[in-house]
C-alpha cells in the first residue's frame, strides 16, 4: 500500500465511521476504497468487518445517552444478531462471492421503504406487532438481518432501524442508539471469525479503525442534533444513494 493509498483508506474510515454511527452504511465508502488499493473482495470485506469495530463502539458510547436503562432489552436482540452475525460470516467462506449480488439491493430497497413509511406502519402496528422489547418478530427480523451483516454489511445498519422501527415502541434516536451497539456486536463475532478462518490486510484494518474510532462521534454528534424527521430524511438519502451505487456498479 502507498502512502497515498494509506491516506485515502484513512479519511475512508473516518466517513465510514461517521456514516456507520448516524445512518449506518459506512461500508458503501470503506470497502470501494479497499478494492481500489488492489485487495481481492473478500480480504476486503473481513479486513473492513474488524477495522469499523472500534467505530461502532466508540459511536455506542457517544449515544450513552440513549442507552441508559436499556440492559434487559439490549442483550436478548445482542444475543439474536451475533447468532446471525456468525452465521453470515460462516456463509462468506463457503458460498462464490456473487450469491448475494441480487439479493443485496433488494434487502436494502426494502429497508429504505420501511424507514420511509415507519411513522405510519408503527401507527398501524401499535397494539398489534409493536412491543416495548419488540418481542420475537424482532429478534428474529434481526437475526436474519445480522446473517447479511456477517456476510457483507452494507447497508446492514439500515435494515436494523427499519425493524427496529416498524417493531419497537421507541424514539428514532434510542433506535439509532441500539443499531450502534448491534452493529459492534456483528462486526465483533464476524470479525472472531475471520481471524480464524481468514486472511486479513492488517495495514488496511487498522488504518479503518483508527479513521472509524474518529469519526463516530462526529457522526453521533451530527445525528443526535437532527429531528427525528431529518434523521429520517438524511438515513433515506445516504441509503438511496447507496442503493444506486450497488445497483449501478
Amino acid at each position: 500500500m502507498t502512502l497515498w493509498e494509506a491516506v485515502a483508506v484513512l479519511l475512508a474510515g473516518f466517513a465510514g465511521g461517521a456514516l456507520n454511527t448516524a445512518v449506518g452504511s459506512g461500508t458503501l465508502v470503506t470497502f470501494p476504497v479497499l478494492l481500489a488499493t488492489g485487495l481481492p473482495p473478500v480480504t476486503a470485506t473481513v479486513s473492513n468487518a474488524l477495522g469499523l469495530i472500534p467505530g461502532s463502539l466508540s459511536g455506542a458510547y457517544a449515544y450513552r445517552r440513549e442507552l441508559a436503562g436499556q440492559r434487559r432489552l439490549l442483550l436478548p436482540l445482542c444475543a439474536s444478531a451475533a447468532g446471525g452475525g456468525l452465521v453470515g460470516a460462516g456463509l462468506l467462506m463457503v458460498l462464490p462471492p456473487g450469491v448475494f449480488a441480487t439479493v443485496v439491493p433488494v434487502l436494502v430497497g426494502l429497508a429504505l421503504l420501511l424507514i420511509a413509511v415507519q411513522p405510519l406502519l408503527t401507527r398501524a402496528l401499535r397494539g398489534r406487532l409493536t412491543r416495548p422489547g419488540g418481542g420475537l418478530p424482532l429478534r428474529i427480523g434481526l437475526g436474519l438481518a445480522s446473517v447479511y451483516g456477517g456476510y457483507f454489511s452494507a447497508g446492514q445498519g439500515i435494515l436494523y432501524v427499519a425493524l427496529s422501527g416498524a417493531l419497537l415502541d421507541a424514539p428514532l434516536q434510542r433506535i439509532n442508539a441500539l443499531k450502534n451497539v448491534l452493529v459492534a456486536q456483528v462486526n465483533a463475532v464476524a470479525a472472531g471469525f475471520f481471524l480464524i478462518a481468514a486472511d486479513i490486510d492488517w495495514p488496511a484494518a487498522l488504518l479503518i479503525a483508527a479513521g472509524a474510532t474518529a469519526g463516530a462521534p462526529f457522526g453521533a454528534r451530527t445525528a443526535q442534533r437532527l429531528r427525528p424527521v431529518a434523521l429520517r430524511v438524511l438515513i433515506l438519502t445516504v441509503g438511496t444513494a447507496g442503493l444506486l451505487h450497488m445497483t449501478l456498479s
